[in-house]
């Protein structure tokens, strides 16, 4: 599976971003995605996973109520719509895959990894 996520870039707080993880692979449908968020000089941490099929969701309690984690299977594509942005939800985001197709929230389970995308959020 490769992974390529896209659509990060400079906003303002407050603010809206919706990043994209484009898969190839033709069981991607039934694999778990998570975003995952990584800022400067801190681990990178679990923000929000959709199982395989999407029948589920999941968000850190950072970003819950705030952004959205949705899939579309038949473009192989799972969307995080970003909305209230906050100055610390600066960060490189990357998408993953899990082909276990449940929601986990550390990354080791993750076999897959995109190249991550900045977000930058000013004050």
């Amino acid at each position: 599976v490769q992974l390529q996520a896209s659509g990060g870039g400079l906003v303002q707080a407050g603010g809206s971003l919706r990043l994209s993880c484009a898969a190839s692979g033709r069981t991607f449908s039934s694999y778990a995605v998570g975003w995952f968020r990584q800022a400067p000089g801190k681990e990178r941490v679990f923000i929000a996973g959709i199982s395989g099929r999407g029948g589920d969701t999941y968000y850190a309690d950072s970003v819950k109520g705030r952004f959205t984690i949705s899939r579309d299977n038949a473009m192989n594509t799972v969307y995080l719509q970003m909305n209230s942005l906050k100055p610390e939800d600066t960060a490189v985001y990357y998408c993953a895959v899990s082909t276990r197709g449940v929601i986990v929230v550390v990354s080791n389970p993750y076999e897959y990894w995109g190249q991550g995308t900045q977000v930058t959020v000013s004050s």
